[in-house]
């Protein structure tokens, strides 16, 4: 079998309701870079990049095609290198690494068709037939206002719906935000799980000071609380807090983990399959992180490809710890209005009573709904 052509694609659509977290941007749009692989055999393969997508598209087109053209798309650690090469004098953690993550996704897919098997099951089995999903939501939706009633509302959908976690983005000054969590924790009670999630957007002082209070609150996670750079303020919080510490959706390949995992910066590390090197190399982050006893839980924040992804390697991913009754992995299930979520493949992902079940059909488990390429796609 050889790869005969790759396209990447941008699909866009406005938001009917703006949004933005920490980082201060506003999402006006909802995006999602894919790429389709095509081989001599009619076998298609898709992969999704997390980021600018006309920065991971332009990659893709200019540098990694050309190294993947004619080759045997079951070969992926090897292309996966012959990738990496290609990119890593000039953006060794960053768009070059995203732009490889699509592509390695789509080799997968097509892995699976062929030998007409789950990507779960090439990659070793499956540890788990189901996730806990956490609803991934609270954002600021106003530039002004109450911002407490609102979050309280839309954790208790959440809660109707099903939903066992619920993970909310903060970026109030601090006693503002205690007030606006306090309120959420309330509403949810002991059943919910809450994590919080700062988008690395408070100084070690502040996140110092609202983490004591998430230690009384026996939350279940702080996530990014400052910048992923600075992993000695990192470690310094673990040593001083109870609360978990949580990130890594901003690294890139296993080199970057490993840097967090040796210094013990981390509880919890965060790859996204669609930007820390693909299927392959998140697996390669897996063995690194279970050596030294550090979770992994992915995060999750972009189409049905990427989503489906991760689906599958977390299928794969050993208990870690091993034990009699292992603690369920959560999965991330991101809640902002998304067609690429809900409209790209023919069976979309849902939730039921607090679970998510593992696709079992062949390559990543969808079948991709062209109206909705057709429909979004830009030039």
């Amino acid at each position: 079998m050889k790869i005969t052509n790759v396209t990447a694609m941008i699909l866009r659509t406005p938001m009917k309701k703006p949004f933005t977290s920490a980082r201060g941007w506003w999402y006006k749009t909802k995006n999602a870079m894919l790429v389709k692989v095509e081989t001599d055999e009619g076998i298609v393969g898709w992969g999704e990049a997390y980021g600018p997508a006309e920065i991971t598209k332009s990659v893709v087109d200019t540098l990694l095609k050309s190294q993947i053209m004619g080759e045997n798309p079951f070969d992926t650690n090897i292309l996966w290198e012959k990738m990496y090469q290609r990119v890593e004098d000039y953006d060794p953690q960053g768009f070059g690494v995203a732009a490889i993550s699509a592509v390695d996704i789509a080799l997968w897919d097509i892995k699976g068709k062929a030998l007409n098997k789950p990507v779960y099951e090439l990659l070793g089995g499956a540890h788990r037939k189901t996730l806990k999903p956490y609803a991934t939501g609270l954002y600021f939706w106003e530039d002004e206002g109450d911002f407490i009633t609102p979050s309280v509302e839309e954790a208790l959908k959440y809660k109707e719906l099903g939903f066992k976690g619920v993970k909310m983005k903060i970026a109030l000054p601090r006693k503002q935000e205690l007030k606006r969590v306090e309120k959420v924790y309330e509403a949810l009670g002991d059943d919910i799980e809450l994590m919080v999630d700062a988008n690395h957007g408070y100084n070690f002082v502040d996140a110092h000071w609202l983490g004591r209070a998430f230690d009384e609150m026996n939350l279940t996670w702080f996530e990014e609380p400052i910048s992923p750079h600075d992993l000695t303020g990192y470690k310094e919080l673990r040593e001083k807090l109870h609360i978990p510490m949580a990130g890594g959706e901003n690294s890139f390949t296993r080199f970057a983990f490993k840097e967090i995992i040796d210094q013990r910066a981390m509880d919890i590390i965060q790859p996204d399959i669609c930007c820390a090197g693909g299927i392959t190399e998140t697996m390669r982050i897996s063995a690194i992180a279970e050596a030294d006893g550090v979770s992994l839980i992915p995060h999750v924040w972009g189409s049905a490809v990427g989503l489906q992804a991760a689906l599958h390697v977390m299928a794969a991913l050993p208990p870690a710890p091993h034990s009699w009754k292992p603690a369920p992995l959560w999965m991330e299930y991101e809640q902002t209005e998304n067609p690429f979520r809900d409209d790209l493949v023919t069976s979309p992902i849902v939730q039921k009573d607090g679970i998510v079940t593992i696709p079992d059909g062949v390559g990543l488990g969808f079948e991709i709904n062209q109206e909705t390429i057709d429909k979004y796609r830009i030039a």
